[in-house]
């Protein structure tokens, strides 16, 4: 099958530093090439595949101190995609919705993972609009603000088996992985470590939007005994820093449509304590590969039973539901739907309209 796969272009594909999508779409990108598929990743040019790379950037956008405008080069991305839209059998969109009326001009047989949470009002007017267009959800628990939008099939994220090592023996420190921002709760995991008398260890960048924030409320924080502020990591540390945990902190307060570093932390053999927000109570088995608790006493208890849980358990839970494998044939079998007859009668083009056909342009 000859499938493009049409990435942003805020980081690069896998990103360097933070970066869930980028790193979801890299995973699937060459999992699908492994799979004996023709692949082609639209995506910025300092990105590393093994499938056909075609540049929308020279590199990642927020590496790039001389981009100002993000919409313009993937306007620029979607017009590459239009003049090579008959290489294609599919096109897999996770740009959110800013393909939707092109690909409804065209009648392109596209598909579109939502990667964000869903439930900004502004969004429903628009997924009104555009209930023609197929979407996956990475949770069942992000589709619920838009239940009646044209869902195909919920799969969960993957990860390569290779990926994490995962270690036997249990850690002695808490973390937290991501960004520092008030939805990601890094205050609140402060407070659970500090309650717990367990050291935390913190890898997270901060946002420019997310700056003030950091300044004026996080920051005084770190100064607390027993909290290290390590900054944003790469892959290649992550291995380490979430292997050596006692558990990893997820005391989010939005909702998550996935949580990419609770299967990290799984993969890694590390147990996770997380607020029962968004996704969570799908991705994480309670009691097994960790706790899902409704608020940060129940968190205190939940960090002291975490060196009970089966570390090999949490392992074999990322192996057997979240794996790169299962996450990209699921995605093939989207696509082969999509393909059929009866799917594409009904992507036909839609003729361009007007509020009044009967006004006379000016």
């Amino acid at each position: 099958m000859r499938i493009a796969q049409i990435a942003p272009l805020y980081e690069s594909i896998p990103p360097k530093l933070y970066g869930g999508t980028e790193r979801v779409v890299s995973y699937l990108t060459e999992a699908l090439v492994k799979l004996g598929h023709e692949v082609t990743l639209f995506a910025s040019g300092d990105s590393q595949t093994r499938a056909r790379l075609r540049p929308g950037t020279p590199r990642a956008i927020r590496l790039d101190p001389q981009a100002w405008d993000p919409f313009a080069p993937h306007v620029l991305m979607l017009q590459q995609v239009c003049n090579e839209r008959d290489n294609f059998d599919v096109l897999h969109f996770h740009i959110d919705y800013l393909h939707f009326p092109l690909s409804r001009a065209m009648g392109w047989p596209g598909l579109t993972t939502l990667h964000g949470r869903l439930d900004l009002p502004e969004l429903v007017p628009l997924y009104r609009e555009f209930t023609d267009m197929p979407l996956v959800s990475i949770s069942n628990a992000q589709r619920t603000p838009l239940s009646w939008a044209n869902w195909q099939a919920t799969i969960y994220h993957g990860l390569p088996l290779d990926l994490y090592t995962p270690q036997a023996e249990r850690g002695h420190y808490l973390a937290f992985l991501g960004r520092i921002s008030p939805e990601k709760g890094i205050d609140r995991a402060i407070e659970i470590a500090q309650r717990a008398g367990v050291p935390l260890k913190i890898a997270a960048k901060v946002d420019r939007v997310d700056r003030d924030y950091f300044e004026e409320k996080i920051k005084p924080l770190l100064a607390q005994p027993g909290i290290e502020y390590i900054g944003e990591l790469g892959e290649r540390d992550k291995d380490r820093f979430l292997g050596q945990a006692l558990a990893l902190l997820f005391p989010i307060d939005w909702p998550e449509p996935f949580g990419l570093a609770v299967i990290e932390a799984n993969a890694c053999g590390t147990p996770v304590v997380a607020f029962r927000r968004g996704s969570i109570p799908e991705i994480i088995e309670n009691g097994v590969s960790g706790f899902v608790v409704d608020n940060a006493e129940e968190a205190v208890v939940a960090v002291e039973q975490a060196s009970s849980l089966d570390r090999r358990a949490c392992r074999t839970v990322f192996e057997q539901r979240f794996a790169v494998e299962r996450m990209a044939r699921e995605y093939v079998a989207v696509y082969e739907r999509l393909l059929t007859p009866e799917t594409q009668s009904k992507l036909a083009p839609v003729p361009w309209r007007t509020t009044n056909p009967q006004q006379p342009m000016a």
